[in-house]
């Protein structure tokens, strides 16, 4: 067993009058609030679907404007954390995310919804890259692995966030007034937690370009975020698919398998940093992505609903702690600023996200469900083997 050095955070120590648990607790509550305000959105879209009267494939179209916002902006969000610091942009990019969440039900036609969107996303991805780079440095201050707690909290806001739009929805409370209850009280939060941020790194004497020359271990850890969220895209919009047209589940069991990976997930990324502290982010990442395959293929090979609810479980536990710790990994390196690289990784491993799901019904189309399922379960292979060639990991 191996511990990880304090050497890891030597670039990004701070000093706080705030005691360290209430700066954790303060980003973690940033990082619940994000969840809860995405979570508030997906709860309505088919409230918003019906509203315009979208077909699928228009509201398919539509729905690209969201991601398309997060990744053009991704370089100038790093450029404006790297120069401002994650402190202020953050305290004005999140009250900014929950106003965008409210336009969002003033649309009344399908290209209004877009715009809005695209804004979403701009918004949402500024919040996200201050926000992650924040964490690095409050992890920094911390002097131990705590970044997976806190996009446990992400997920604990995106879980909240469902179930207060489904007792919104049950209320009969419309999309407006469902978002305008949201909105101020992220507000709120941001009001009284925005004073415990850290500042982070001194400002640069130089700004940094716009576009900086990728380095060889960010586009590895690029590709291995790529792996993870492709993994993560695909559970999230198939798994569904797949317990009900391969495992042959119950109507009322076919949400066991997307519940059983997000609930896995969760758990993970709360616990996840106690066993980075112990043995270290190189073992933990390698262990993760045997998960993933492992988890992958058992689903695959035994298409049964207790052996494919446990396959789930596993990939769900796998791909719990593997951004988080390649998200520090790229914050802490010493050749760019902290936001920089993590934009950079950010981005190459959103397209995995944007590219899992259609990868999957490519193969669908042409083969079967199963063979999709198992080339993302080579994802799990591949995390493993680039992980070992990586020196910067320990």
């Amino acid at each position: 067993m191996s511990t990880i050095a304090d050497s890891s955070y030597s670039t990004i120590k701070e000093t706080s009058k705030y005691s360290r648990k209430t700066i954790r607790l303060a980003v973690s509550l940033f990082y619940f609030g994000q969840g809860l305000v995405f979570a508030s959105w997906a709860s309505r879209i088919p409230d918003l679907k019906a509203a315009l009267n979208l077909s699928d494939a228009a509201l398919g179209i539509i729905l690209l404007a969201l991601p398309i916002g997060q990744l053009i902006t991704m370089p100038l969000s790093g450029r404006l954390v790297a120069i401002y610091g994650s402190k202020r942009i953050l305290t004005l990019a999140t009250p900014l995310y929950a106003l965008c969440l409210t336009n969002l039900a003033l649309a009344t036609h399908g290209w209004h919804l877009a715009l809005f969107l695209l804004l979403f996303g701009i918004s949402g991805n500024l919040c996200n890259i201050a926000l992650n780079t924040q964490a690095v440095t409050a992890e920094g201050h911390y002097g131990k692995p705590i970044m997976s707690s806190f996009h446990g909290s992400w997920s604990l806001g995106l879980f909240t966030g469902a179930l207060v739009g489904l007792l919104m929805m049950n209320l009969h409370l419309t999309t407006s007034t469902h978002f305008w209850i949201i909105a101020p009280i992220g507000w709120v939060h941001i009001f009284i937690n925005h004073r415990f941020l850290l500042i982070g790194k001194s400002p640069q004497k130089e700004k940094p370009k716009f576009l900086q020359k990728p380095q060889g271990m960010l586009i590895q850890l690029g590709i291995i975020a790529f792996c993870s969220m492709a993994a993560e895209g695909a559970m999230m919009d198939w798994s569904g698919v797949y317990f009900k047209e391969i495992v042959h589940s119950p109507a009322k069991w076919v949400i066991l398998g997307y519940a059983s990976y997000s609930a896995m997930m969760t758990i993970g990324r709360f616990i996840g940093d106690k066993f980075i502290a112990a043995y270290g982010r190189k073992t933990m990442l390698q262990f993760c992505g045997v998960l993933v395959s492992v988890g992958m293929f058992l689903s695959v090979a035994f298409p049964y609903l207790a052996v494919a609810t446990f396959g789930f479980m596993m990939v769900g536990i796998g791909v719990s702690v593997i951004i988080p710790m390649i998200y520090t990994i790229a914050g802490n390196n010493d050749k760019m600023p902290s936001s920089l690289a993590i934009a950079m990784v950010s981005s190459i491993g959103y397209f995995g996200f944007l590219m899992g799901p259609p990868l999957i019904g490519y193969i669908s189309e042409l083969f079967n469900l199963r063979y999709s399922f198992a080339v993302v379960g080579c994802f799990g292979i591949l995390i493993s083997l680039l992980v070992s060639k990586i020196r910067a990991i320990k």
